[in-house]
């Protein structure tokens, strides 16, 4: 009998289970007490945090712990961008970075707890452009440059020469599963991480570090992605750091 697969109409290994809804993903898991989190998003592009006032929010029947950046000094941005926290602390660069995390019993307590959260905020100048972070230098990572032969001799002696300006709008994959990462602690300061994500060792490498723990007291389990697309690789770190 033969055993090539070329040509062949082969079915994907775990389409059935998929299609008829019997495979499980991370958001499927539930444990008696587990809990639910939810993240307060800074609404300022650039800003100074003044003062986070979250007495309400902890006061809140239902909810268990709430956490700024202040609670998690260790955990930042993957190995190496270090200055990106997990929580910001002091100063927030963009609309949308995280100032604040609620743990409550259910969804619907977490995020009434971020409607109690108030963040008084100073509001500084933003870079809101390519061409404004090129002029100011202000750079997301190191410039790297490849340069191969005169460039500007042979653009000299080119017999035809187009220059202009194109700019295209950005765009990010929709995943049918969100980013989500579900925690469960184990005896002697061991954790499961349940992840959606493409990189299971950067996911472990990120919670070990914020915790202060070795890597291998961090087990990173991914059963299946409902879509990725390199957006669940360092990404996904956050979700389990907060968890």
């Amino acid at each position: 009998m033969s055993t090539s697969t070329i040509g062949l109409d082969t079915p994907q290994v775990n389409a059935r289970a998929k299609v008829t809804g019997r495979a499980l993903y991370t958001g499927d898991l539930k444990l008696p007490g587990m809990l639910h989190a939810k993240v307060l998003r800074s609404t300022h592009p650039s800003a100074r945090i003044v003062s986070i006032d979250t007495a309400a929010a902890r006061a809140l029947p239902g909810v268990r712990v709430v956490l700024t950046g202040a609670d998690a000094p260790r955990a930042y941005w993957g190995v190496s961008h270090k200055e990106r926290r997990i929580l910001a602390e002091g100063i927030v660069r963009f609309a949308g970075e995280e100032v604040a995390a609620v743990a409550a019993d259910t969804e619907e307590l977490a995020r009434d707890a971020l409607d109690l959260i108030r963040v008084e905020y100073e509001e500084l100048p933003a870079i809101l452009t390519p061409q404004d972070a090129l002029a100011a230098r202000s750079f997301v990572l190191p410039p790297v440059h490849v340069r191969r032969g005169d460039a500007a001799a042979a653009l000299e002696k080119a017999p035809h020469r187009l220059s202009g300006t194109l700019e295209v709008g950005g765009q990010e994959h929709f995943y049918l599963e969100g980013q989500i990462a579900y925690v469960v602690p184990l005896e002697q300061n061991q954790w499961v991480v349940h992840s959606s994500t493409q990189h299971p060792g950067e996911v472990q490498h990120w919670v070990s570090h914020a915790l202060g723990i070795d890597n291998h007291a961090v087990r990173v389990e991914c059963r299946r992605m409902g879509g990725g697309f390199g957006g669940k690789e360092t990404q996904a770190g956050h979700l389990a750091v907060w968890a």
